[in-house]
């Protein structure tokens, strides 16, 4: 359960950081040209999000084994 928490959480950082630099660029008053690469630096916690929410119970399961050690 708490793996899926992290997941989660580091896709809403991802999140957050490509959505406020999409308003940053939107912004009415001071409006800037929309570049591809900080959106793709941006979004690479979503992907590593996904990844480790696909992998949770593997995960898990090895965060639990080193912990029996």
């Amino acid at each position: 359960m708490l793996v899926r928490l992290v997941a989660g959480c580091v896709m809403v950082i991802g999140l957050l950081d490509t959505g406020l630099y999409l308003t940053q660029c939107l912004a009415p008053k001071h409006p800037m040209p929309v570049k591809i690469l900080p959106i793709v630096l941006n979004s690479i916690p979503v992907i590593i999000g996904v990844a480790i929410l696909i992998e949770a119970k593997a995960i898990a399961n090895w965060i639990s084994d080193k912990l029996d050690e």
